[in-house]
């Protein structure tokens, strides 16, 4: 399939993602509440690593080399507490999202509460897939401060694989019985029988952010600052990019859902199977 017709079968996925997003705005929710929680995990930990580690910082001034060592432990552990804790909320209200994704897609009614009481029932294997994510996650970012350029590279390189290779943890981990370890590696076995033309999903999606941007945010954002006030046009203007964010963000695991269920055999809704096999290279 030549690669016009690849970015042409992501368009029209993105498409039929946003229009399920349409239909069932609640699925919406997911990103918005799991975007609050994360602003305030971080405000959290900026405030509280302040106050925690402000005399152990000014101390390793005063000290100078000799406890350079001890800072460096103590910035790793906050580091990875840090990730863990994000990829957990970002996971957690993930799998709520493609719990109701899932059976929107097989016709049936769903909620929000519904799926935050589901994905409550896969929060330790969840807080598993964040400590191994956290963990990769550390050992890039080391690789990059430590190794140079070519360090640089090298941890791109890794986090191009790793994205590849995790491409469908999220919905393995709502419905399958496994392990982290279990999970990346059906994930890499899926991506490795079905090669998934993520580059023509995603580059879609990314189209449906521009253009949101473009034909959304930033009209209406000159419009309230010429009919009322800059400042108010300055506030609509970003209100409308978190929206169309929101929708693209949601829009994005309705299509991972899709692609996870044609894979498997299972009911993809409005999806056309023939676009969803487009999404892959027949070997």
């Amino acid at each position: 399939m030549k690669i016009f017709d690849r970015l042409s079968n992501g368009w029209k996925l993105g498409k039929m993602s946003l229009e399920t997003i349409k239909d069932n705005p609640s699925l919406m929710l997911f990103p918005v509440v799991s975007g609050a929680a994360l602003t305030l995990i971080v405000i959290s930990f900026l405030g509280g690593g302040y106050f925690l580690f402000a005399d152990s910082l000014m101390e390793g001034v005063n000290m100078g080399v000799e406890s350079e060592g001890t800072m460096d432990i103590i910035m790793y552990v906050a580091g990875f507490l840090f990730y863990l804790v994000n990829y957990f909320i970002i996971v957690f209200f993930n799998v709520g999202l493609v719990y109701c994704a899932r059976h929107i897609l097989e016709g049936e009614e769903t909620s929000f509460a519904e799926g935050i009481s589901y994905a409550m029932t896969r929060t330790q294997t969840i807080l598993a897939w964040a400590a191994l994510a956290a963990t990769v996650g550390m050992i890039i970012k080391t690789i990059q401060e430590r190794s140079g350029s070519l360090g640089q590279i090298l941890a791109g390189i890794i986090g191009i694989v790793w994205s590849v290779a995790t491409f469908f943890v999220v919905p393995i981990i709502a419905y399958e019985d496994v392990n982290p370890i279990e999970a990346v590696k059906r994930s890499g076995q899926i991506m490795k029988d079905k090669w998934g033309e993520s580059i023509g999903s995603n580059f879609s999606f990314g189209l449906f952010t521009l253009l949101g941007i473009i034909l959304v945010a930033l009209p209406l954002g000159f419009l309230f600052g010429a009919l009322i006030h800059p400042v108010a046009g300055v506030a609509v203007g970003i209100l409308a990019f978190l929206f169309v964010n929101v929708a693209v963000s949601a829009g994005k695991m309705v299509f991972l859902t899709a692609v996870y269920q044609h894979v498997n055999g299972e009911p993809v809704g409005r999806f056309e199977a023939d676009t969803l096999d487009g999404i892959f290279i027949r070997k």
